[in-house]
């Protein structure tokens, strides 16, 4: 575990404060006209939980490419990824409104670029959503060069995302580099000789999770 943890992403204060505020006034009013207020502030709580979690990996993690997100994987195809021009396998994560919205570096690596793309706002689970929703995709290179593209994706009721990185900034696998509000997926590209570990539908947890295995580069 290589961040701190607050339990509580900071993201979700605003909202926590909001959402607290107004249960304690309709509390005030009456106990039965706040239920509706409570049950939205825990929803709010449990939305914007920020847990620690072990890094996964295989032997010294240089070359293992963990989840990016909590969810369920709803792709696992080759593609052409649109912001290195390349061919690439894509791997999709889904979160829901009941997962951790915390996003995290799927390996070690250096931001080369992060591209802002405007967008739509469809469901999430669908695949079109890669291509039309609003989105932010960062570029990262690993220590022997390997190049992979990770994207988050805006959902249906998501309308903000949050990427801290810029160019030059190195990440660790499994640090904390930005948040999505509310439900929304995170795309990862990587070279086509890399091993997936992971199928549709299985459940990730992010940093945790194993998805893939980049190769060997030509002199290790």
């Amino acid at each position: 575990m290589n961040y701190p943890h607050p339990l509580i992403a900071r993201e979700g204060w605003p909202f926590i404060g909001i959402a607290a505020l107004a249960a304690f006034v309709a509390q005030v009013i009456g106990p039965l006209f706040a239920i509706p207020f409570w049950l939205i502030f825990f929803f709010v709580l449990q939305f914007f939980r920020d847990p620690p979690r072990p890094i996964g990996g295989l032997g010294d993690g240089s070359r293992s490419i963990v989840a990016p997100a909590d969810g369920r994987i709803v792709a696992v195809e080759e593609t052409d990824d649109p912001y290195l021009k390349r061919r690439a396998i894509k791997i999709s994560v889904f979160m829901n409104v009941f997962n951790v919205h915390s996003n995290r570096s799927p390996m070690d690596g250096e931001v080369k670029q992060v591209w802002r793309n405007p967008g739509k706002f469809i469901n999430a689970a669908l695949d079109k959503a890669s291509t039309e929703n609003e989105r932010c995709a960062m570029h990262l290179v690993g220590a022997d060069g390997q190049d992979v593209t990770c994207v988050q994706v805006a959902g249906l009721v998501a309308r903000r995302i949050l990427n801290y990185t810029e160019p030059g900034m190195k990440l660790a696998r499994g640090q904390r580099y930005g948040f999505i509000r509310f439900g929304s997926r995170v795309d990862v590209y990587l070279p086509l000789d890399s091993e997936v570990r992971i199928g549709i539908g299985e459940k990730v947890y992010a940093s945790s999770t194993l998805l893939a295995e980049l190769a060997k580069p030509p002199h290790v």
